[in-house]
């Protein structure tokens, strides 16, 4: 009898051939060593990984990793550390600003220029101190955030209330409402210059020059542009919050209704139309829908 054996891939083959007359059991003991002594044989041309080099290289490999990933982290923790620092500095200067404009009308753009860095400094520490930690940048930043958003709605509202003031020093009658010129007619009862009996003067005329410029007292919008009665060439400006102011006897009208006006732009040249003996502007203030005495704006500084 012949038995043969083959490795895997058939790369090795071992025979053998029992003869007749061999006892059995020392045919199988004689089989069974000469098996092992060949597969000890074939284990010995392959090479052995030893699995606990290859764990420790491994294991070199994850913590050089580990150790890039930490110092990665560091520096972006020193990052924002650095920015949330930044921060509170650019917030001081809100809060500086902030003050500067509850003061003061006008800012010194000079000094408060948002364009350059803040200036800021300190002494250098004698040894490194720890970084911040993730969950401490965190909340650093989102009570910086709050900060901001409480401190930006206050600078809209002062900037708002700042608008308004400005907005109602325009819209109120401030000035002469003549390049150049003199009064020559106060408010009140006076001679009628027609008639020569008392009558009641609703406003003030302001003599000048034929032709010289007429102003606006104060920002508005031109509801009138046009003869009227004994106006004659008459411009009435509504100013919003119940001021309107009148400016009669115009030589020529330099605007139109719906125009919109700034203070001390000019309206229009100073004449004599309407029921005039001269050239002058009759002037008038209306507040609420009623005359008021023009003097007490004349004067006002615009």
């Amino acid at each position: 009898m012949q038995i043969i054996l083959l490795t895997k891939g058939q790369k090795k083959t071992l025979s053998l051939t029992l003869r007749p007359g061999i006892p059995v059991m020392v045919a199988a003991s004689f089989f069974i060593l000469l098996v092992t002594g060949y597969f000890v044989y074939v284990n010995d041309q392959v090479p052995v990984v030893d699995p606990s080099s290859y764990a420790m290289a491994e294991l070199k490999a994850q913590r050089a990793e580990l150790d890039r990933l930490r110092e990665k982290t560091h520096n972006t923790l020193d990052s924002m550390a650095l920015r949330v620092g930044q921060m509170q500095a650019q917030l001081t200067r809100l809060n500086a600003v902030g003050e500067h404009l509850a003061k003061k009308a006008k800012l010194n753009s000079l000094e408060f220029d948002f364009g350059q860095p803040v200036a800021v400094g300190g002494v250098e520490l004698t040894r490194p101190s720890d970084s911040f930690t993730e969950m401490q940048l965190l909340e650093e930043i989102q009570a910086l955030d709050k900060t901001f958003s409480k401190r930006e709605k206050q600078l809209e509202l002062l900037d708002y209330f700042s608008a308004n003031k400005r907005l109602s020093k325009e819209i109120r009658p401030a000035g002469l409402p003549v390049e150049k010129g003199w009064l020559s007619s106060h408010y009140g009862y006076r001679v009628d210059p027609f008639s020569g009996k008392k009558a009641f003067h609703h406003g003030v005329d302001i003599a000048g020059k034929s032709g010289t410029k007429v102003l606006a007292a104060a920002s508005g919008l031109v509801t009138w542009a046009g003869d009227k009665n004994g106006y004659g060439n008459l411009i009435e400006i509504d100013h919003g919050s119940g001021y309107v102011t009148r400016y009669g006897h115009n030589k020529k009208i330099l605007v139109k209704v719906g125009d919109v006006v700034k203070q001390s732009d000019v309206i229009a040249n100073m004449g004599s139309t309407g029921r005039s003996t001269g050239p002058h502007v009759h002037f008038e203030v209306l507040l609420q829908g009623k005359k008021v005495n023009p003097r007490q704006y004349l004067y006002s500084a615009r």
